[in-house]
């Protein structure tokens, strides 16, 4: 039976830069990988009905996995859904991933839910893995870099 994870962060940033670091394809690059791993974006179409497709390489053995998808939903600085499938036939379904962004009086609460993710990854790796990936993202997005 797949599973679903559900994750949630308040980050001191504006919806607007969180928004963003889901649909420019550098921003996704950099902070999505969990820790001792690589992204390449290979597509990035935010819009509805766009497609999406990205790998990941191990950096230690240099290996790596493809996944990607499409986007079913677009409310700029608010809400974000898509799918994803991996090209691994092990790790077989679609998983469908909602980004629900709301503005706080502390920045911006980012709420991410991931609906049928294969049977054969762990629960708990997928919390490990996106704790990893949230920590990069804050890091992208909090700063207030001007000039």
């Amino acid at each position: 039976m797949p599973n679903t994870v559900r994750l949630h962060r308040v980050l001191a940033t504006t919806p607007e830069k969180l928004y963003r670091a889901f649909i420019e394809p550098d921003a996704l690059a950099k902070w999505l990988p969990p820790n001792g791993f690589v992204c390449t974006v290979h597509r990035l179409e935010p819009k509805v009905g766009g497609a999406h497709r990205a790998s990941f390489r191990n950096f230690t053995t240099g290996e790596s996995h493809a996944f990607g998808g499409e986007f079913l939903e677009l409310s700029p600085n608010e809400r974000l859904r898509y799918t994803d499938r991996f090209d691994d036939p092990n790790m077989p379904g679609e998983i469908h991933v909602t980004v629900m962004i709301k503005k706080v009086s502390v920045g911006a609460e980012l709420s991410i839910v991931q609906e049928g993710v294969p049977d054969v990854i762990p629960p708990e790796a997928c919390y490990l893995g996106w704790q990893e990936s949230l920590e990069n993202l804050a890091r992208l997005v909090e700063p207030e870099i001007s000039g």
